[in-house]
């Protein structure tokens, strides 16, 4: 295992800057033009091991400036919830002088894959796994909360690592391009509740992240956020109107989620409550599954009966949770 970390801390990150006018949220990360950015890599222990994480947004506006991260007041909504793990030390606007003990970590010894030509595909396994008392979500003892996932231990590294520098401390990811506003973002898929979105997000498969407060509450006293995943729109590489996870399967390229908010709003949060959503089939026959990119459009076209979940049901929250903190937007 010391010989697959030590190779891939020998892999040198992109060294253009993908600024092109784009919004920074994450102002500790590094963008570059081949859709991946560095972030600051903390050292913390679990169980007596070393663990490797990366901090995206904390619930408290000086901790995230100190950590130069997200604001999500929403998270706040999660404390004391089975979807948190408390830890110890990490006073709030320090990591060096209050380094984290977590009671539970993730074996990224799972190989990642998806088969299949069409969604949803025939094999989908996920990459790596969370232990019994793992959340990516923790809770600091002073009541800050933090989206801190876990990138790398002894077991391996995270599926979303493209590099990572332990002796200089920065760590490069995958983003994954989507939608919010009406504006292209770039996110940071890392851990997802349900095992089918952990595979075809190269994520973590937590499940205990359901149980963040609370199924489809979008306002300011839930911690969860809303997320549209078309599984049905259309498809082929270079079709401007491709979108959603039949495309992502088939065409192998991101399904361009739709994230009703982003970080300088503060509905925003990283614990996004997926809504899969379905054309209809008189909206596919005409052509009209065209590629969406505002929630509020979608909200709109499920209020005309347009689009319903994929059983056929009314437009709603699917159960489960994909957390994937917004790096940046044009």
């Amino acid at each position: 295992m010391r010989a697959i970390l030590a190779a891939i801390a020998l892999l040198a990150p992109a060294a253009a800057l993908a600024d092109g006018g784009r919004t920074l949220f994450i102002q500790s990360a590094v963008e570059h033009a081949d859709d991946t950015a560095t972030f600051p890599l903390y050292r913390g222990t679990s169980n007596g091991q070393t663990v490797w994480y990366v901090v995206f947004d904390s619930s408290d506006g000086a901790d995230a400036d100190a950590l130069g991260v997200n604001r999500s007041q929403k998270l706040a909504n999660a404390r004391g919830s089975q979807a948190v793990q408390s830890v110890r030390g990490g006073r709030a606007g320090s990591i060096v002088n209050g380094a984290i003990d977590f009671p539970g970590t993730v074996d990224f010894t799972p190989v990642h894959k998806v088969v299949g030509g069409v969604f949803p595909p025939s094999v989908a396994e996920f990459g790596s796994v969370a232990d019994a008392k793992y959340s990516p979500i923790i809770q600091l003892p002073d009541g800050t909360i933090r989206n801190a996932p876990h990138v790398a231990n002894a077991s391996g590294v995270h599926d979303k690592v493209v590099s990572i520098d332990f002796a200089g401390g920065t760590v490069t990811l995958r983003e994954t391009h989507g939608f919010s506003g009406g504006k292209p973002v770039r996110y940071v898929s890392t851990d997802a509740s349900n095992p089918l979105a952990a595979a075809l997000e190269g994520s973590t498969f937590v499940p205990r992240l359901n149980q963040a407060p609370m199924l489809d509450g979008d306002g300011i006293d839930s911690s969860r956020a809303s997320l549209a995943a078309f599984v049905n729109g259309q498809t082929g590489a270079a079709n401007p109107q491709r979108q959603g996870l039949n495309s992502a399967v088939i065409d192998g390229l991101d399904p361009l989620n739709v994230l009703r908010w982003n970080p300088s709003q503060g509905r925003y949060s990283p614990l996004w409550d997926v809504h899969l959503t379905a054309w209809t089939p008189p909206v596919i026959a005409a052509g009209g599954n065209t590629r969406q990119t505002d929630y509020g459009d979608i909200l709109g076209l499920a209020s005309h009966g347009l689009v319903t979940a994929p059983d056929g049901s009314r437009f709603a929250a699917s159960n489960f949770i994909v957390v994937c903190p917004i790096v940046s937007s044009e």
